[in-house]
This record gives structure tokens, C-alpha cells and sequence, in this order.
């Protein structure tokens, strides 16, 4: 699809220090590079808000596929984020309040024209774990409480339960308690801050010893490949962070009808990257921040989700224009 030269802005973690060989936003930056647009670099700490406009401290970016040089850097410079055409939102988790902070910031933005992946009102109201909630076909059971008695009555219930944080990523946080209930005083005490933060309970899926698979969506679409994240002896998380090993599987039948169950709201969200987390028969999470997993199924299947992301933001912006 052809499109005029587009100035693309991404927001994310410092550049300095992704993996090269794993990085899905450096995936994401080679293909629109590959299509002749211009990029820019930020990092939440350069978004600022000048009389109402949102503006940035932001440098053009030039990456290369050069594991031992992957960008270059020009000269920061102050300028307004409506200069832009798109804007990649890439900042890891947590959704602490400088986060929350920075996605209001490129609100502003969205109010001048600019497009925002994901747009700004979905990545303030869909909370990677608790936006699965809504679909209760998909789901083991659970529960979300920062209530002592309340945690421990499921996992009584339950026997094996996952506890976990509501903001984290990469498996951090994530504690299994089994029947016994061995040791969950401590791990409700430390998860919750003594009763003052929510987290999220749910029943122990046997299944995550063959993997715990992102199912990638390209504006609701998704990619015919998941990559299952098998954990390491010893482990009961898939994470890649965590030591898990990628596998790129074709999705099951399940893997669409779970599809088929949340595509709708994420359309209707406007989400245009994201990632379903998949155990067994179930869905655990719905990834809206950052997804990733991009390098690994298309090095093993030969795919190139960057560049359907991309096609999706060319249609999305060919879209507005015609309205």
C-alpha cells in the first residue's frame, strides 16, 4: 500500500538498552524505516504538556540491523507531538502513574490528529489483567481482592492458585501456592502491601508446563502463530524474562474461538496491537502496553508482524483521512 512519508515518534524504554536480538519495538522501527518514513525517539521523561499542547524533547532516530549498532541518534530538539503522524506507545510496564501520566500527555496529541498505537483511552481503561475479566467464558476462575480472608477462602476453594501483581510484566511477582497453602501468608502480605493493594488470585493451569502462548492481533486480526513460552525446570512461568523457552505453534481451533470472543472489544477499543496470554484452554491476560514475541515467530515461521502492523496503521490513517 503506498503511502506519503509518514513522521513516525515511538515512546519507549532507553534504546541503549533493549535486547537487539529479542526487542519487538526495534522490529517495529526497522519496518517503518523499511517504508522510508521518518523516525523520532522519546522517552517518557522528554513528553511535557506547554500551555495546553503536548510537546517533547524528542531526536530523530536512524536504526540498523547491526547487533553490535542498532541506532544512531540526531540532536534532541523541542517540538510539538502534532508534528507527528503516529505515535508508538512501547513503554514496558509497569502502569505506574508516570506512566498513566505520559498516556494522558499523548492525549493531548490524539486531540490534534495524531494517531496513537494504542490510542491513549484504551491504555488508560484496559488494564492487562483485569480487562480479561470481562469475558468470563474464557477464564479460570479468579479473583481480585487485596483481602486477606477473601484470598485465602479461593485458594481454599481452589487447592493450587497463581498469585500475582495487577501491574507487572515479564513474570515478576508471580507466586503458585499449592494446597497446602504453604507460605501464603507471606505472599498475600508482600503482594498486597499488608492489605492495601489489589492482586489477582487464579486456579493453577496444569497446562503451563506446555507453554503459556502469546496470540498476537493486528487491529482484532490475529497472526496464524502463537509463540507458546515454555517454562524451565523448576518454574512454573512461561516468560521469556523469566527464563521460558519460544516455541512458534499454528493456533487451534480453541486459540480462534478465544479469539473470536474478545476481537470485537478490542475493535471497538480501537486497539491496534495485541497480545492474548493463552494456558491451556484459557486466557489469562490481554497485553495492550507492549506486546512482544514479534522476533521470535517470525524467525521461526517466517512471518513479518511488524509489517502487518504497519499496513494496519497505513489503513487506519488512509481511513481518517477519507472521513
Amino acid at each position: 500500500m503506498a503511502t506519503s512519508t509518514l513522521n513516525v515518534g515511538i515512546v519507549m524504554d532507553p534504546i541503549a538498552d533493549i535486547s537487539f536480538k529479542k526487542d519487538t519495538s526495534l522490529a517495529l522501527l526497522w519496518a517503518a524505516r523499511k517504508r522510508g518514513w521518518n523516525l523520532f525517539y522519546m522517552e517518557q521523561r522528554h513528553l511535557y504538556l506547554a500551555n495546553g499542547r503536548a510537546m517533547a524533547r524528542m531526536a530523530p532516530l536512524e536504526v540498523h540491523e547491526d547487533p553490535a549498532h542498532w541506532y544512531d541518534l540526531g540532536e534532541f530538539e523541542a517540538r510539538a507531538l502534532a508534528e507527528l503522524d503516529v505515535i508508538l506507545m512501547r513503554k514496558d510496564p509497569p502502569v505506574d502513574h508516570e506512566f498513566i501520566n505520559a498516556t494522558h500527555l499523548l492525549g493531548f496529541a490524539e486531540r490534534e490528529g495524531v494517531l496513537v498505537v494504542n490510542p491513549t483511552q484504551a491504555l488508560l481503561t484496559c488494564n492487562e489483567k483485569l480487562y480479561a475479566q470481562q469475558f468470563t467464558q474464557c477464564l479460570v476462575p479468579t479473583v481480585v481482592s487485596c483481602d486477606d480472608k477473601v484470598l485465602r477462602a479461593f485458594q481454599a476453594e481452589q487447592g493450587d492458585t497463581i498469585f500475582k501483581p495487577l501491574d507487572g510484566m515479564g513474570g515478576t511477582g508471580i507466586f503458585h501456592i499449592g494446597p497446602d497453602g504453604r507460605n501464603m501468608g507471606a505472599v498475600i502480605e508482600q503482594l498486597t502491601l499488608r492489605g492495601e493493594r489489589q492482586i489477582m488470585a487464579q486456579r493453577y493451569i496444569p497446562e503451563i508446563l506446555d507453554g503459556d502462548t502469546r496470540i498476537l492481533l493486528i487491529d482484532g486480526e490475529p497472526v496464524p502463530y502463537g509463540l507458546a513460552r515454555i517454562p524451565s525446570a523448576g518454574e512454573v512461568r512461561g516468560n521469556l524474562a523469566a527464563g521460558g523457552r519460544g516455541v512458534a505453534r499454528e493456533l487451534t481451533d480453541r486459540d480462534y474461538w478465544l479469539v473470536d470472543q474478545v476481537k470485537a472489544s478490542i475493535k471497538a477499543q480501537g486497539l491496534m496491537f495485541v497480545g492474548l496470554d493463552v494456558i491451556g484452554d484459557y486466557i489469562t491476560e490481554i497485553n495492550v502496553t507492549s506486546p512482544t514475541c514479534v522476533r521470535e515467530i517470525d524467525a521461526q515461521k517466517g512471518t513479518d508482524i511488524p509489517g502487518l502492523l504497519m499496513d494496519a496503521i497505513e489503513r487506519r490513517l488512509a481511513a481518517r483521512n477519507s472521513s
